[in-house]
């Protein structure tokens, strides 16, 4: 079965001398894994459409066990982000975020166009590296179906308070004086950076990354979002971990 669809590629890998093996966020298919015959040769036009971070137009064929991308053509290259090498990091980051959340076989094309607007900001230089990346990461898991209850108290369903705590392992909240220790992990949040949280949940699309923070609230909001995603999908990001330590 042959198919068109447009699609990020989130990895690569060199396979023998001339062939590689790619995973990318499509948007009819969400997350594939295809050969690329020849995409090795720089003379050859699938090279450059089948590299990490490029948006490209895949004419992809679809076997018993294997998808191959037969022609590929190139409609965005980020190449800003291949000459930092921290939001070249932060961006690897995102592509194992895809890999890791993103479905397979399911029309993506909200996570796809989500992940490429969190490209473009980071490219551009139109939002912080520390904004961007807590919106990318709660919306799609919320997105994936594991949006947290950031509405209320979970005890007594006080809506905002000076303090209150997030809790990632089971992505509620609960205020000062409800909370009682159990051991679990817990984040304060004050009114700013709760709101803010609330945003990258609850916000229309279009104004995700409408919002500022100060820079204390925003290391803030970067914990909650970070420690959700790995009480969630039980998963240490090694990617997210070598940022870390460069930025």
């Amino acid at each position: 079965m042959k198919f068109q669809t447009m699609g990020l590629i989130v990895k690569e890998q060199n396979i023998g001398e001339q062939d590689k093996l790619v995973h990318a966020l499509t948007a009819t298919n969400g997350i594939i894994k295809a050969f690329v015959r020849g995409a090795k040769n720089i003379k050859n036009q699938k090279c450059a459409a089948t590299s990490l971070l490029t948006y490209s137009r895949l004419t992809v064929y679809k076997g018993r066990e294997s998808y191959i991308i037969g022609d590929a053509i190139p409609e965005r290259i980020f190449s800003k982000l291949r000459g930092d090498v921290v939001k070249t990091c932060l961006a690897q980051y995102f592509c194992e975020l895809a890999i890791t959340i993103c479905p397979r076989e399911q029309n993506s094309e909200e996570f796809l166009k989500l992940i490429l607007n969190s490209l473009y900001l980071l490219s551009e230089n139109k939002r912080s590296a520390q904004l961007i990346k807590p919106c990318l990461e709660m919306r799609l898991a919320s997105l994936a179906g594991y949006m947290p209850d950031l509405r209320m108290c979970r005890v007594c369903g006080e809506y905002l308070c000076d303090n209150m705590l997030f809790l990632p392992k089971s992505g509620t909240i609960e205020c000062a004086d409800c909370h009682r220790e159990n051991g679990d992990m817990k984040i304060l949040l004050n009114r700013s950076s709760l709101t803010a949280l609330r945003h990258t949940v609850y916000a229309d699309d279009n104004k995700l990354f409408s919002f500022a923070l100060p820079e204390s609230d925003l290391d803030v909001l970067n914990e909650a979002s970070e420690n959700y995603l790995k009480y969630m999908f039980e998963k240490d990001f090694s990617t997210l971990n070598f940022y870390k330590t460069i930025s």
